[in-house]
């Protein structure tokens, strides 16, 4: 289970069928929804207080249940033949990471991996950036990087990663579909095991003395890439 806070967030959680097992108002914030006597609560200010993440909350919090995906149910609904995937390597920072959930889905990718040592992709940061896209993409998370590497080999996924040592440029390269685009740490960038299973590797022009882009940002411009030719 997880939180989800905001009125809206809540919402869109209930309009994709999202298991909601409670509903928490604070006492002296009155609700512009009617939601289920049996599974509200009401609590007081200095309660309600202890569990908000936001400055300055509308006074709801939900208790959601996270959509838990293994191999067998990710590959069937965004391993498919010509989707694209985006992968989490090791990511930390929230915003990035609700960000990049959310761009994937406008994008037109079907899911998200996430490997072992990247944020929470429940928190109530990445909850609120991803914007609701997080009730609709399909999320994995996997152990370590060679196991996700194995699970893409047997989606016919090409594993494209950015990187600084190629002279292949992203719009020189057909990215349109059936791709996993890894995303890397924000600060050690993508890990050698995904490196080395890299099918393609492309770099995003720079110009000045800038080395490197925000992860989001990066995400951003490899994944649109996809809707060049679809658009």
């Amino acid at each position: 289970m997880y939180l989800l806070e905001g009125v809206k967030p809540l919402l869109d959680a209930l309009d994709t069928g999202i298991y909601v097992r409670n509903i928490l108002l604070c006492d002296d914030v009155g609700s512009r929804q009617d939601y289920p006597d049996e599974i509200t609560v009401r609590l007081d200010r200095k309660l309600f207080e202890r569990l908000s993440d936001t400055g300055t909350s509308q006074g709801v919090i939900a208790i959601a249940e996270k959509l838990c995906y293994d191999y067998e149910t990710f590959s069937e609904k965004a391993g498919m033949k010509g989707s694209n995937i985006v992968v989490l390597d090791r990511l930390q920072d929230p915003g990035n990471i609700g960000t990049i959930v959310r761009t994937a889905e406008a994008a037109g990718y079907r899911g998200i991996i996430v490997t072992a040592g990247s944020g929470d992709i429940y928190s109530p940061k990445v909850v609120r950036a991803a914007a609701g896209s997080l009730f609709r993409m399909p999320v994995l998370q996997v152990d370590d990087s060679m196991e996700a590497v194995n699970m893409l080999r047997k989606m016919n996924k090409r594993i494209v990663t950015a990187a600084l040592d190629t002279d292949i440029y992203y719009y020189q390269t057909d990215l349109t579909e059936n791709i996993a685009l890894v995303i890397g740490n924000e600060g050690q960038g993508v890990s050698e095991v995904f490196m080395e299973s890299s099918d393609i590797k492309v770099r995003i022009p720079m110009e000045g003395s800038i080395e490197s882009l925000n992860a989001a940002v990066a995400a951003g411009i490899l994944m649109y890439q996809s809707q060049k030719i679809n658009r």
